[in-house]
């Protein structure tokens, strides 16, 4: 039978967001992830990108559907005439350095920070990410789902055998770091690496021993950790904060599910938030265009320290597009990052006397390694780096199972300043701004900013909040929040 993706999207809710698709992992068929794998590779055949017999790259994050999902994929390009090759279990970052360096498309298995109950596909093309502009031409595809090969409940009729774990490819990733950073660039700085269940627990402890750190692995997981950067857990905080104060780091650091997304502390053990530790990565790269969604921390241009600013809706894929984009206008030293702190390269760039090539995809490790080099460069502890820039705080906090439907029809409500003010007004007072570049951003007249907006990728309702002082930002976060809640009903 034949289905077309669009369709297939509207049957099962499992649509596509930042870079793929996401869903429930039960609602993640193998018939299903089939259908996705075939229509993206029908689309690059249509622009030209790829012809049969290309080899397509495969790898996953550890979470429990993530083999089954795995092998969907590469049953989709064996039978569409495609080679597969197992990444196996490596970083988002590395499987798609890998299709970068051999022109070939790269697929990753992973639901990121989301709970272990649900899963993704995320999608890389020969030339990196898909973009929003891609996806109308895959989910337009009608792709052929031969009904012999399933059973009624989606699954495999006959297990599908697949190629061994070619071990090169995260070894690729980590030879990226130690072919440009000295092997005792770190020397003398003692750094935690919370492990807990993220895909790149154990090459990131290789990685900062290679560099010369003292390396003390922390919170190892066989179960499945929902670490969100964005939304930090309560007790992540806690356990950064006494970790800290028991070994005296320098750094703890860790990552999201698929360690594409850093999680960097001070020498105190508190969290660095993800734009902060973005502005300080870009100060030690000498970053000429800086580019980065709206939601991110405006120290950004207080601090006076970059020439070319570009603010984009949220999601790499816009950031990748705002790269491009500044590449073409002619600036160098292009760089891009997110909130929730993914690093972006599109340019090379010279560090400690060798050459580092672009990695136009969310990448984990540039930011800490550039943050504990700035660091070393500057003679002062993290806290003091992240003190020395503007006096900007941000948080961030979430619904979660709030439908983006019902998140649309919220945002509808605050049509106009006059609106927003009747919400929110007798809290946060009267309105200055408000920015539509990605769901509802609103600056008030006392300099607090509240940003309001769906996630891209999960049935969760996000809110950001900025203020001139820690104390103010929670305060804000936890008004928004409470208003939030309240109009939810």
């Amino acid at each position: 039978m034949k289905a077309v993706i669009q369709d297939l999207m509207l049957e099962t809710g499992v649509a596509f967001g930042t870079s793929g698709a996401r869903g429930l992992a039960t609602q993640m068929t193998d018939r299903l992830c089939y259908a996705y794998t075939v229509g993206f590779l029908q689309y690059l055949e249509s622009t030209g990108e790829l012809v049969k017999g290309s080899v397509v790259g495969i790898a996953g994050d550890l979470r429990p559907s993530t083999g089954r999902i795995m092998t969907a994929v590469a049953r989709a390009a064996t039978d569409l005439g495609y080679v597969p090759v197992n990444g196996g279990r490596v970083p988002s970052p590395a499987i798609a350095l890998y299709g970068l360096n051999n022109a070939v498309p790269a697929i990753m298995v992973t639901g990121s920070h989301i709970p272990a109950d649900r899963n993704g596909i995320k999608f890389n093309k020969t030339t990196g990410e898909i973009l929003k502009s891609d996806e109308p031409g895959i989910t337009s595809q009608e792709v052929e789902l031969p009904e012999a090969l399933f059973n009624e409940d989606g699954s495999f009729e006959k297990n599908f055998d697949w190629a061994t774990v070619d071990a090169s490819i995260g070894q690729a990733y980590l030879n990226r770091y130690t072919a440009c950073f000295p092997a005792d660039c770190l020397a003398g700085k003692k750094i935690g690496i919370y492990q807990h269940s993220a895909v790149g627990r154990e090459v990131l402890v290789d990685l900062y021993e290679d560099l010369g750190a003292e390396v003390v692995p922390l919170g190892f997981s066989e179960i499945f950790v929902p670490v969100d950067t964005e939304a930090i857990r309560p007790e992540d905080v806690e356990l950064a904060r006494a970790w800290s104060k028991e070994h005296g780091f320098d750094m703890i650091f860790s990552t999201d599910g698929d360690s594409d997304r850093p999680l960097i502390s001070d020498e105190t053990g508190e969290w660095l938030r993800g734009d902060v530790a973005g502005i300080l990565a870009s100060l030690y790269l000498g970053a000429d265009s800086v580019n980065t969604p709206v939601s991110c921390n405006t120290a950004l241009e207080k601090s006076g320290k970059f020439e070319d600013i570009r603010r984009t809706r949220i999601g790499s894929p816009f950031v990748i597009a705002s790269m491009m984009d500044a590449v073409a206008a002619g600036r160098i030293g292009v760089v891009g990052y997110e909130a929730n702190g993914g690093y972006l390269t599109h340019s090379g760039f010279t560090v400690l006397g060798n050459t580092l090539p672009a990695l136009p995809t969310r990448d984990a490790v540039l930011p800490a390694l550039a943050i504990l080099l700035l660091s070393i460069k500057e003679g002062k502890a993290i806290s003091e780096l992240a003190q020395a820039l503007p006096s900007r705080f941000t948080l961030s906090d979430r619904i979660q199972e709030y439908p983006t439907v019902e998140s649309q029809k919220l945002l509808a409500r605050l049509s106009d300043g006059p609106a927003i003010e009747a919400v929110f007004g007798e809290t946060f007072g009267l309105v200055s701004d408000v920015d539509r570049t990605d769901g509802v951003r609103i600056t008030f007249e006392s300099n607090d900013i509240l940003h309001l907006r769906p996630s891209g990728n999960a049935p969760e309702f996000r809110c950001y909040a900025e203020s001139s002082t820690e104390d103010r930002v929670q305060e804000v976060i936890t008004q928004g929040m409470q208003l939030l809640i309240q109009l939810k009903g």
